[in-house]
């Protein structure tokens, strides 16, 4: 297993390999976004499907959101993060060369777990997908994770905090004050419409 620290895990990402890291939900397999391409090549993932921007803390984030959603997503970031819910809304155009979506739309996320959060302070936002081959289930230890992706670097120390093992949940922002589900988790958000 290629365990890694934060330096090496530094100079991995900016290298434009992925590492693979624990969250509080799925472990996540995670690059700059200057290098989205690598998540896909890594994991088999269909290039239709986008990834999600991961943070440390929901100020680092609002840059990548479209002035139209600000205020909605303030309000969602700040009652459900730290914690499993992404949040799918129009990106702003300063960022659309970190996108991978096609619909200019970007998911962010804020995960609820020491290790994951210590780690996007050092980095910054970084790309993440869930560390499976697609279209397989994943494991969600570091031991077996790394029988999927031999090569990539993972971040330790392990063994990692406990996880969920389960999806976070997806919302998507429509217009001003109004939000559809895409995927149930564990998070429950009532300002649904």
């Amino acid at each position: 297993m290629n365990l890694v620290d934060c330096k090496s895990a530094l100079k991995t990402l900016n290298s434009g390999l992925p590492i693979i890291f624990p969250t509080d939900t799925l472990p996540a397999i995670g690059c700059l976004p200057k290098f989205s391409n690598i998540i896909y090549k890594f994991k088999k993932r269909d290039r239709n499907k986008p990834l999600i921007l991961m943070g440390s803390e929901y100020k680092h984030l609002i840059d990548y959101v479209h002035e139209s959603a600000k205020k909605d997503y303030e309000n969602i970031a700040s009652k459900y993060w730290p914690g499993a819910l992404t949040i799918v809304v129009p990106a702003s155009e300063k960022q659309t060369v970190n996108l991978t979506s096609n619909d200019l739309t970007i998911g962010l996320r804020i995960p609820n777990s020491c290790i994951a959060k210590s780690l996007l302070r050092e980095t910054g936002p970084l790309l993440t997908s869930s560390a499976n081959i697609s279209g397989f289930k994943g494991s969600i230890t570091a031991e077996g994770i790394a029988l999927d992706f031999p090569s990539v670097k993972i971040y330790g120390p392990i063994p990692w905090e406990k996880s969920s093992g389960k999806a976070s949940t997806i919302i998507f922002w429509k217009k001003s004050g109004n939000w559809r589900l895409i995927r149930e988790g564990e998070v429950l958000v009532k300002e649904l419409h």
